[in-house]
């Protein structure tokens, strides 16, 4: 059983920045996709950001150039790095996790069996 446990969400004015992390109680990285989605009220679950276990990662055309996804060094934390916010990225960030997904599904929710709780981003005008 993997556990997920994201932090960092806030409230900030467009344009600055937030790091989430998400605490995974078992080492991922090695074995494990990972990866952030969102969700907004009355919307959809949103792919952001995915990391194969190779290193390899992927972005939403949302994400790309604005957002990185990392892990830390002890391999056991997930980072995704936000900068020049929206206000359309205002939503839930939730942390993700799964054994076996492909590069090609890494961003499809449906895809993900592991699940943190959410940490809140809001992005004012």
């Amino acid at each position: 059983q993997v556990q997920l446990v994201e932090s960092g969400g806030g409230s900030v004015q467009a344009g600055g920045s937030l790091r989430l992390s998400c605490a995974a109680s078992v080492y991922t990285y090695s074995r494990y996709y990972m990866a952030w989605f969102r969700q907004a009220p009355g919307k959809e679950r949103e792919g952001v950001a995915a990391i194969a276990s190779d290193g390899r990662t992927t972005y939403a055309d949302s994400a790309k150039g604005r957002f990185t996804i990392s892990q830390g060094n002890a391999k056991n934390t997930l980072y995704l790095q936000m900068n020049n916010l929206k206000p359309e990225d205002t939503a839930m960030y939730y942390c993700a996790a799964d054994p076996a997904l492909t590069l090609m599904t890494m961003l499809y929710a449906n895809r993900y069996n592991f699940w943190g709780r959410g940490t809140q981003v809001t992005v004012s005008s």
